[in-house]
């Protein structure tokens, strides 16, 4: 998909009087759709967790609605933002990005990982953000720079030196899994936007060797691939995750046991209503509603790709598209993880999982993309 192919100059300053009525309403329709299962899903994953720790049976399902709601407000203000007039305040923000993910190594840990900065109201993930960020970074460099970058490969060296210091800085606090998915975004982004096919293998050459290192520098994250290759070796201690994971994911049947009546949240899997909700949603609503979710996703990552298609510059195409990447692979990431089809890593589920950052980082991304949609061009790419 060579957004640049058919480049020609951007207009959408000429659409910018355009209003939210153009907007693509069935990505709007797509996203309420998971909100609206994913807080009534995180209720019944986190009820219980909640009342053994004391608080109120509603504490956690409150407190995201209440980050619903605000991350909401965030999309329609992204809905409206003029695109072109945030380019100027990119380079701060990626600035401001790198600046906080330095601070959060900084930050006291929690469970042996320093993953947030304590805010009081809410624990702020910075790496949420990031995604966000790092693809707005390269959708602009490339729409200046993809004809310099065809002429000489070392051009490539500034964004992809931008993505190495944000996800060495989110490696080190430490979590693998989010660089991981920010790398295969940014390759797409590099693809999308024209970039040879031989300079975007040379950093999965590069890339390979580092992955390696930091798997063996960590051996619990050895252990995860052997639990990923042979979960039921070792089904009560190292394997167990993965192990009740499969378990109630099989247990739910093609209808599932119903609203409530999943036995993983009864303490057989640490925190249910985080990482591993998806678990708890399979068992309840079967295969047919573990296929419904999944085919949002997919109908979601189907959408953004044609706005992306249809914007009316390389810009805003290659933000759509990489904001589509961001949420969708996410997505895929999570429900692989929990279905035993990669190894077990810290990756929410978009719009599902609990957690003030992620849902508001997702809800704005999906206001850029509806963003975009509303500015379409005639003109496909």
């Amino acid at each position: 998909m060579d957004f640049a192919s058919k480049r020609k100059k951007p207009v959408y300053n000429m659409l910018s009087s355009r209003s939210l009525k153009y907007i693509d309403y069935a990505v709007f329709f797509i996203v309420a759709s998971l909100l609206m299962l994913g807080l009534v899903s995180l209720y019944s994953a986190s009820a219980l967790y909640a009342t053994n720790k004391g608080l109120d049976t509603l504490f956690y399902t409150k407190k995201q609605a209440l980050y619903m709601l605000l991350g909401l407000g965030f999309m329609a203000g992204a809905a409206k933002v003029n695109l072109e007039k945030l380019r100027p305040y990119i380079k701060p923000l990626v600035i401001t990005t790198i600046a906080l993910l330095l601070l959060t190594l900084f930050m006291p840990p929690v469970a042996h990982v320093r993953r947030w900065i304590p805010l009081g109201f809410m624990k702020l993930q910075m790496s949420e953000f990031a995604k966000l960020v790092l693809v707005l970074y390269l959708a602009d460099f490339f729409d200046r720079r993809i004809s310099r970058i065809q002429a000489d490969w070392r051009e490539l060296f500034k964004p992809l030196g931008v993505m190495v210091v944000m996800l060495g800085l989110i490696a080190a606090e430490p979590d693998l899994g989010t660089p991981s998915l920010l790398f295969i975004v940014t390759l797409g982004v590099c693809f999308a936007a024209g970039v040879k096919v031989r300079y975007i293998l040379a950093p999965i050459a590069l890339a390979i060797p580092v992955f390696i290192i930091e798997v063996l520098r960590h051996p619990y994250r050895l252990a995860r691939i052997k639990n990923f290759l042979s979960p039921w070796d070792d089904a009560s201690g190292t394997g167990y995750q993965l192990v009740q994971s499969l378990l109630a994911v099989g247990s739910g049947g093609w209808f599932g046991k119903g609203l409530g009546a999943s036995k993983l949240k009864l303490m057989y899997l640490p925190e249910p209503h985080t990482d591993f909700i998806f678990p708890v949603v399979a068992e309840e609503m079967g295969l047919i509603g573990g296929i419904f979710i999944t085919g949002l996703f997919a109908a979601l990552l189907v959408k953004g790709a044609r706005i992306a298609r249809n914007a009316p510059s390389l810009y805003t195409a290659l933000a759509a598209f990489g904001l589509t990447l961001v949420i969708t692979l996410q997505a895929f990431f999570n429900l692989a993880m929990a279905i035993g089809l990669i190894p077990t890593k810290g990756i929410p589920l978009p719009f599902f999982s609990y957690g003030g950052s992620s849902i508001l980082a997702s809800l704005i991304m999906v206001g850029l993309i509806l963003n975009v949609s509303a500015h379409r061009s005639s003109q496909k790419w």
